[in-house]
């Protein structure tokens, strides 16, 4: 069974990075481009998303694509190009790791190293990039159960870093509608088994621009600590998951419903002790 990972006897995890906090009560928003192709765009976007609330900036710089084909990210310069929009921008940043090889240069120049869907149980990744030091944001695979993550998360922990953060990304389902089946009701249950911040990925979990705020707003609602979301400055023209990220008119919208939605839980304490 996973021992550190463990809720039971154990105080909530507070992992900040920069100003972000995860598990201190607070809904976190990281937000940018899957991939950054230009540093004109991860500028541009890395400077609106925090203007509007995001505490993180998102950015793939090593891409791992389905397809050979398909784009696969700037590599090394990516990364700089990332880290160097976040400083002017003033917000941390995160990068996924593919390979250990790319560790050196992520532990170097980006506040937070993302371990993709696709490597959760790479477990010699998951170790290497625990010795870095960094916080490490690990997403669920669309195949794993919840206790299939948390022994991931473990793997981490074990190394003598306890900052990790989950993420609820889709699982497999059956329906073409939606790129995967947002499980909201697993990330819940995630909370209440492991002492890890948990936020959603309604990017990939659905792969639709249209899903995206009403599922961040749910997950706010219903106590995660957090969401990862798809920004680009033309959606249309993005050279990876264009149909799943958000225009920047959409996403400040967005934010704004988040902000009323956090108003109001803030005062339902108030008003119960007014009473």
């Amino acid at each position: 069974m996973y021992k550190l990972a463990s809720r039971e006897g154990a105080a909530s995890t507070v992992v900040r990075v920069g100003n972000a906090a995860f598990g201190d009560g607070s809904f976190t928003m990281i937000a940018g481009p899957c991939a950054i192709e230009s540093r004109a765009q991860i500028d541009l976007t890395a400077k609106f998303v925090a203007s509007a609330g995001a505490l993180m900036v998102r950015g793939g710089a090593y891409k791992p694509r389905t397809s050979p084909y398909a784009f696969q990210g700037l590599g090394e310069e990516g990364v700089k190009l990332i880290a160097d929009a976040c400083r002017s921008a003033g917000v941390p940043a995160v990068v996924e790791a593919l390979a250990e090889t790319q560790l050196l240069v992520l532990e170097w120049y980006v506040d937070m190293i993302q371990i993709g869907a696709r490597n959760m149980q790479n477990f010699t990744l998951l170790q290497a990039a625990a010795r870095t030091g960094k916080p490490v944001l690990l997403k669920r695979a669309p195949f794993a159960t919840l206790d299939e993550v948390l022994y991931a998360a473990e793997y981490i922990l074990l190394e003598g870093n306890p900052n990790v953060v989950l993420c609820e990304r889709g699982v497999r389902g059956f329906d073409p509608q939606t790129r995967n089946l947002f499980d909201l009701g697993g990330a819940l249950r995630l909370k209440e088994l492991t002492h890890l911040p948990v936020i959603a990925d309604p990017s990939h979990a659905t792969g639709r621009a249209s899903l995206i705020e009403p599922l961040v707003l749910a997950a706010a609602a219903a106590g995660l600590d957090g969401a990862i979301v798809e920004v680009h400055p033309e959606p249309p023209t993005a050279l990876s998951d264009a149909a799943q990220a958000l225009d920047f008119d959409t996403f400040a919208k967005m934010m704004r419903k988040l902000d009323v939605l956090r108003g109001a839980a803030e005062a339902k304490p108030r008003l119960a002790a007014c009473k």
